[in-house]
């Protein structure tokens, strides 16, 4: 189906992703930060599904490792097609009157300008306006965007709600372009993210109150985001889409 970028994809929904759009015929730009192995585990993993890969660090707070993705991803792989915007971090559980300035710089940098800056390096590629052929881009949110993560998370769950505003604000801005652009709103999903953040009781403690009465998985959400860069979704852009069991 093509050739897709996606950040953050050596771990949790950004590794189900890249194996799932490996499965559903795409070459996939592995990302990833600081785990090297993991993200060549992932595209040995989409090697075997009989797909290209190519594995490329780097941090998407920086613009010059945002920049060296995407021309590593042209280099290696060619004319993309697809971007899922996934890396992101939650920082430490804290209460707003505990944050420090320096954490949540962080967070905001990751989750809010690496997303604007992969989005603008995939908007230069695709754009018909700009010579390119069309594509799809799949913003990671979070369900926290409307829950507001009150005591934990709330400023990663503001960082996500500048997510779903950016989503539909560049939605209709390229929709002209060829460019799909959604967000996948995740729920309580069983990652390494919530320990990563201190807070590893976190799933147990919540699955109960989940409609569903479970704790969703990476392949779960990454089934979502396969169907939003397909074709089968060509009439969908500026959508929010929630998988979260109900919650």
């Amino acid at each position: 189906m093509g050739i897709a970028v996606v950040t953050g994809g050596g771990r949790g929904i950004g590794a189900a992703s890249a194996r799932a759009l490996a499965r559903a015929g795409f070459d996939v730009c592995v990302n990833y930060l600081a785990d090297r192995e993991a993200a060549e585990r992932v595209a040995a993993d989409v090697r075997a599904a009989g797909r290209r890969a190519a594995t490329v660090q780097g941090d998407m707070a920086v613009e010059a490792d945002v920049v060296r993705l995407f021309a590593e991803a042209d280099r290696q792989l060619g004319t993309l097609d697809a971007l899922v915007n996934n890396a992101g971090i939650v920082g430490r559980g804290t209460r707003v009157a505990d944050i420090r300035a320096d954490a949540l710089a962080r967070v905001m940098a990751v989750n809010v300008t690496g997303s604007f800056l992969a989005a603008r390096e995939a908007v230069r590629r695709m754009s018909t306006r700009l010579g390119g052929k069309g594509g799809a881009i799949v913003n990671l949110s979070s369900a926290a965007a409307r829950l507001g993560s009150p005591g934990e998370f709330v400023h990663y769950a503001a960082s996500k709600g500048a997510i779903d505003t950016f989503t539909v604000g560049l939605a209709r801005e390229v929709a002209e372009e060829g460019i799909r652009v959604n967000a996948v709103r995740p729920g309580m999903i069983d990652t390494e993210i919530h320990a990563s953040a201190g807070l590893g009781d976190r799933l147990a403690r919540i699955a109960p109150t989940v409609p569903m009465r479970r704790i969703g998985t990476a392949d779960e959400v990454a089934d979502a985001i396969v169907w939003l860069v397909s074709e089968r979704a060509s009439y969908v852009t500026g959508a929010l889409v929630d998988v979260t069991g109900g919650r």
